[in-house]
């Protein structure tokens, strides 16, 4: 990785279309693109290339994306747009107990890759199993079996 002009060339239509994906909104994405490869640039030193460059920008614009949303709400005094849920529970309510969210958080963070990944991407950026195996070039499939093998590790890690 030498050339950023390479990565950007070959990548913004990727982190483009992932973040049109999230935002249902093309102004915003191309915003939230240019933003994306702006922090990837200043932080280009530190990618250590332990994953894909698509997926550590997609990452990077999905971080992007949730800071938009949170300034968003700080300005409008709007709740989020959408209730984020596991397993039918209001993920507010999960989080609301400090020592359980602190412990689900633990378990998130002990997850090796992809596992980590994927489950976030589908919990926290409300992703379809068909838009996730395309950031990681898999199949449908593969991503479902990785966020249910997620899932039940941070279960397995709960209860312990």
């Amino acid at each position: 990785m030498t050339d950023f002009e390479e990565i950007y060339t070959q990548y913004f239509e990727d982190v483009f279309r992932y973040l049109r994906g999230l935002t249902a909104d093309e102004a915003l994405s191309e915003e939230l693109t240019e933003e994306t490869f702006f922090k990837a640039l200043r932080s280009l030193e530190q990618f250590e290339g332990k994953c894909d460059v698509r997926v550590w920008l997609c990452q990077i614009a999905k971080n992007s994306y949730f800071s938009y949303l949170k300034k968003q709400k700080r300005i409008s005094g709007e709740g989020s747009p959408e209730m984020l849920t596991v397993n039918g529970e209001d993920l507010e309510k999960l989080f609301a107990d400090k020592e359980l969210a602190f412990q689900l958080h633990q378990c998130l963070h002990d997850l090796k890759e992809p596992y980590k990944e994927v489950f976030s991407l589908r919990v926290f950026g409300e992703l379809s199993f068909g838009k996730i195996a395309m950031l990681f070039g898999k199949t449908e499939h593969w991503a479902c079996v990785t966020y249910h093998r997620a899932k039940e590790k941070i279960q397995k890690g709960m209860e312990e």
